[in-house]
């Protein structure tokens, strides 16, 4: 065999072994061939964008809104985008964008409260303080109700720390406003117990008006409570001067031993054991809600 003859043979020997070898690969694996990256064919990557954890102190202003009791968070998009909304004194129209819960947020000029609007009613006990903190180890009304809820709420006005009953509670700015307005004198009635029995005379004189600081104090009602000594008055008083039953009282020179207010602004004690407290029904904060 010549040279060129054994070179075309080992040529077909070698060419016979590749296609044999291709033939057992396409068994095995069929026809694909792995993909070589070698010249710049490897697949683009996007571009990995690390998000930032969302803040937990903010919120989307339309959803600020619709916490606040204003409208629906589709409503409120609408009111934002007309210019109605401002934070910390600037219109905002962004959708979308958020604030922190200690931004001021005005709708139509009125101040925004997110938080969820709680009232709870509390009969206070004597010697606890209506403070609200804990000042010179006296005990606060507010103490008595703060397993109620993690919201911090208020009095609306106040009872001496020796006055006992009605005390009710809110984070609702607007409704305490309208409530503790003089203009707005609300009905509370007093059972009260004093140093000494009531002369009839000095009954007829707070019926028709007593003069405490060069003002006549009108009262709705007063009286006598039935099958008790003379020394239990019940009062029926609008007015919303401070500590007024105790001065007209003092005027007429009588001390008052026992001071408990038993209704307020519609509301009673009614299942309401001294130290306890309760939530407002929804009816009842209806009712509040129309005192203007």
């Amino acid at each position: 065999m010549s040279r060129s003859e054994s070179n075309k043979s080992k040529g077909s020997s070698s060419r016979s072994k590749t296609d044999g070898s291709q033939k057992s690969s396409g068994r095995q694996g069929g026809t694909f061939r792995k993909k070589s990256y070698a010249r710049g064919n490897a697949p683009v990557k996007g571009n990995v964008v690390n998000q930032r954890p969302s803040d937990p102190d903010s919120i989307r202003l339309n959803k600020y809104l619709s916490n606040s009791g204003v409208c629906s968070r589709r409503e409120a998009d609408v009111l934002i985008s007309a210019g109605s909304v401002t934070v910390n004194g600037k219109p905002v129209t962004e959708m979308g964008h958020k604030v922190k819960r200690s931004d001021e947020v005005r709708f139509d000029g009125r101040l925004l409260n997110p938080a969820k609007k709680e009232y709870v009613l509390l009969n206070k006990p004597k010697d606890f303080t209506t403070a609200a903190r804990n000042e010179h180890g006296n005990r606060t009304a507010v103490g008595l109700i703060s397993k109620a809820t993690n919201t911090e709420l208020k009095p609306v006005g106040k009872l001496d720390k020796n006055t006992t009953g009605l005390l009710l509670f809110t984070n609702d700015g607007d409704l305490t406003k309208r409530l503790n307005s003089p203009k707005n004198g609300l009905r509370k009635i007093f059972h009260i117990e004093l140093n000494k029995p009531l002369r009839s005379a000095d009954l007829k004189k707070i019926q028709e008006g007593v003069l405490v600081d060069q003002k006549v104090v009108k009262v709705q009602d007063v009286s006598f409570v039935t099958d008790a000594p003379k020394t239990q008055i019940g009062m029926e008083i609008y007015s919303s001067r401070n500590k007024i039953v105790t001065r007209i009282f003092e005027t007429l020179e009588y001390e008052i031993v026992k001071l408990d207010r038993v209704v307020y602004a519609g509301l009673t004690k009614k299942d309401l054991p001294r130290g306890h407290w309760r939530y407002l029904t929804d009816q009842e904060v209806v009712n509040l809600g129309m005192i203007n």
